[in-house]
């Protein structure tokens, strides 16, 4: 972790940000950038059985954490859910994100995967806003074990008043070849589509409400059958956005 730690220092440095407040570039002490900071996180639950079939109380989080410059800034990633208290789904992601163009990040790190098993990945892709405001993740992972995975999340908000606002939002996950161990098949793996009513008592502090539908697709929803699981879900979760 130190290692790790003094190489993403390194990179800030030489892409010219200042490590601490009031620092001074040597080649322009007037214009040096400073570093900055943020933090947020989602956390919702609900009874997974109020729309669907599956029984128990879900919970599902999803929390990030950055620190940097104009240009490059380090950022951290954590997500999962757990069903009745046992998690099921867990992973953190760490990138160096680079500004590549307005709007939009370069980024390149790794992922850990807790749950359902323990397994590295690399990662690569994109982060920005693309056409008509839709926030927007790209992201490849390849495993140590060498199996391919693409991701792409899309959201955008629509202003209903002033302070509230409603959020679609999707994301598409498939693999490159069939991963036996993480119960997936080749090809688009699965879909979810979500819509999220949010009051904002400030851009700090927001409560929600989320509907969202979860569906397994082509040769992961055959082996999903297969071993007697459902393929899809939807549930009304109710939740609490927080941002620092």
């Amino acid at each position: 972790m130190i290692r790790a730690g003094s190489a993403l220092l390194a990179v800030l440095a030489s892409s010219g940000v200042a490590l601490g407040a009031g620092a001074h570039s040597k080649d322009d002490p007037m214009h040096e950038p400073m570093i900055f900071w943020g933090a947020g996180a989602e956390v919702d639950g609900t009874d997974a059985g109020w729309l669907s079939d599956n029984d128990g109380t879900l919970v599902t989080w999803d929390a990030y954490g950055w620190v940097g410059g104009d240009d490059v800034k380090v950022r951290f990633e954590a997500e999962g859910e757990s069903h009745d208290g046992d998690v099921e789904e867990s992973e953190l992601r760490g990138f160096v994100s680079w500004n590549i163009a307005e709007f939009w990040d370069f980024q390149a790190g790794a992922r850990y995967d807790f749950e359902p098993e323990g397994l590295w990945w690399a990662a690569a892709g994109f982060h920005g806003m693309a056409t008509y405001f839709f926030e927007t993740d790209a992201l490849v992972f390849v495993s140590e074990n060498g199996d391919a995975q693409l991701r792409l999340e899309q959201s955008i908000d629509f202003a209903v008043t002033q302070d509230l606002f409603l959020e679609p939002h999707v994301e598409v996950n498939a693999f490159a070849e069939d991963v036996p161990e993480l119960g997936v098949g080749a090809g688009v793996s699965d879909v979810e589509i979500g819509l999220q009513l949010r009051y904002e008592f400030s851009r700090k502090f927001a409560p929600y409400l989320d509907l969202v539908y979860e569906r397994a697709v082509g040769e992961t929803a055959g082996i999903a059958r297969a071993a007697g699981d459902d393929v899809e879900q939807t549930t009304l979760r109710i939740g609490l956005r927080v941002r620092l």
